[in-house]
């Protein structure tokens, strides 16, 4: 996708850090969990902290 804004960086690692154990490596689960703790309008703002989040944890994993 390329490079992230830093409006995204920061409310992902912002999210993780309160909410560690709601999210997991799975985007789709991520995805409603964002939905569920965050109070994101656009869909597709919501979907990119998702995705930034599965991709930050599935890293750590490795």
């Amino acid at each position: 996708m390329g490079i992230k804004p830093s409006y995204i960086k920061n409310l992902g690692e912002e999210l993780i850090v309160k909410h560690r154990d709601r999210f997991s490596g799975d985007f789709e689960e991520n995805k409603h969990a964002v939905a569920e703790v965050a109070m994101i309008d656009s869909k597709t703002v919501r979907n990119r902290v998702a995705g930034y989040i599965s991709r930050k944890i599935n890293t750590r994993k490795r």
